[in-house]
């Protein structure tokens, strides 16, 4: 072992202290220096212990699910961004071994909780030392634990039953800290296969890591989303609670439900209707509005009135695009129907590839046409189409990776990341299911009589209806 300084150090200690000190505030969990430094050091020590398993595993051999066990418990410990972008990675097919894969998939479903003591101090910073006597009722235990915060279930003065998200002490310095370990992690990654450039991928996560710790935004969001499915009766958005939500605590109307799970071996009409509201929940914004879901954990989703309706959930991280992307998602569509290959280059454009050559544009669309397959083929079929679930999409990733190898790598835009992270995860919830959809007239139904000015307009008059503003690019936190 090294008797260097940690690795930890050497890739955090310079982005630290040129992160430069924000105005002293009242704020006592603004971005600081302090924090930051405090939270690489935790960071590096759990992930030290997860690095010297996988030191032994090399040295002696050993099994790579220990050492993914021992990762995932390294990040689960952790808390914060890490462990969100964590088990996103995990999602991608094929990004991440399989053994990884699967125990960074499970650390949104089994994140550990803060105790009462860490509760008492959240609601007394944003509710005042009487907080307890806004409530009937306040549950000391958590009903759910994710990366970021924790919801509590309680009951207003009025009787009303409703959930209560608190942020997680120091997140905004965490975010700091975390993204220069992402950077040093992809980075890693970068060099050691390059394929991909990951550089506007960082910056894309660290915008949107940003405005997940803003709860006034993710209020707004909800505002949205109830605005834009309006129309579909059979979709609950949750009402936010503004007398007792602030930018680090979140109140809103309790919504119950069942996991979508329960419902994998309902009958087949039973899952082909939930998959169909999933669909108009997920699509519908997006075609209509330029807005999407960006967070496709299937946690998110809860299915009520034995499956006649769905609850959405979580709204901190949804990515508004201009609508000439959009545009791109439609044009893409048509020009791959039509195997216009000039089409699709320029959809790639639209979507803000830069510098592609024509062999990149054949690899892109090997991915296009995985990712489009199901709204090409107007048939009612499954989403996989006879593959096996867990082989879903590895075979076209290898593929992209093996031929990106030799004629990339590729910069991808930010405004893909999400977009195609979230048609993933969409995707993995019809597998779950086993729908049988005609997904290409679904598409159909979804785009008919689709103008990009109009778009555009809708999309302008929704977010000034709510107070939200445009997605913005990375900046640094304050």
């Amino acid at each position: 072992v090294s008797a260097r300084a940690p690795h930890w150090q050497t890739v955090a200690l310079p982005y630290l202290f040129d992160r430069g000190e924000t105005a002293v505030t009242d704020d006592p969990e603004r971005n600081r220096f302090s924090a930051r430094m405090g939270r690489a050091a935790r960071v590096g020590t759990n992930l030290s212990r997860a690095a010297l398993k996988f030191g032994a595993s090399q040295v002696f051999g050993g099994n790579d699910d220990k050492v993914a066990a021992a990762l995932a418990s390294a990040l689960g410990n952790t808390k914060g961004p890490l462990m969100k972008v964590a088990q996103m990675l995990s999602t991608i097919p094929d990004f991440l071994p399989p053994e990884y894969a699967k125990e960074l998939s499970q650390l949104q479903a089994h994140a550990p909780a803060m105790g009462w003591p860490f509760v008492k101090r959240r609601m007394r910073a944003e509710l005042g030392a009487d907080w307890q006597s806004k409530f009937a009722e306040f549950g000391k235990e958590a009903a759910h634990a994710a990366s970021l915060g924790q919801v509590h279930r309680a009951k207003t003065l009025d009787g009303i039953e409703i959930a209560c998200k608190l942020q997680y002490p120091d997140m905004s310095s965490a975010v700091e800290s975390d993204v220069s370990q992402l950077k040093s992690m992809l980075g890693l990654f970068r060099r050691m296969d390059g394929s991909i450039d990951p550089s506007q991928m960082v910056e894309e996560i660290t915008a949107r890591l940003r405005e997940e710790l803003d709860y006034t935004r993710e209020r707004k969001a909800m505002k949205l989303y109830q605005l834009m499915l309006a129309d579909k009766e059979f979709v609950s958005v949750p009402e936010p609670v503004e007398e007792l939500s602030t930018n680090r605590l979140l109140s809103m109307s309790w919504l119950s439900g069942a996991p979508l799970h329960d419902f994998e071996s309902a009958d087949q009409e039973t899952r082909n209707r939930i998959a169909e509201m999933l669909f108009w929940t997920w699509w519908g914004p997006m075609n209509a509005y330029g807005v999407i879901h960006g967070d496709p954990h299937l946690g998110n989703y809860q299915i009520t009135e034995n499956g006649a309706g769905i609850n959405l959930l979580d709204f901190g991280c949804i990515r508004i695009f201009p609508p000439s992307f959009v545009e791109g998602v439609v044009r893409l569509r048509e020009a791959l129907k039509t195997d216009d290959f000039d089409g699709c280059m320029s959809a790639y454009e639209t979507w803000g590839f830069k510098d592609l050559t024509r062999d990149l544009g054949e690899v892109l669309n090997v991915w296009a046409r995985f990712i489009y397959g199901p709204l090409l083929d107007n048939r009612v079929r499954t989403i996989a189409d006879n593959v096996a679930p867990g082989e879903y999409g590895r075979k076209e990733a290898f593929e992209v990776r093996r031929l990106l190898k030799e004629k990339g790598p590729v910069t991808i835009p930010a405004e893909f990341v999400f977009m195609d992270r979230a048609a993933i995860g969409l995707g993995a919830a019809y597998l779950r299911l086993g729908a049988e959809l005609n997904f290409y007239q679904l598409f159909e139904d979804s785009i008919a009589g689709f103008s990009v000015d109009a778009m555009a307009a809708r999309q302008r008059t929704a977010l000034a209806e709510v107070g939200l503003a445009f997605n913005t690019p990375s900046q640094s936190g304050s």
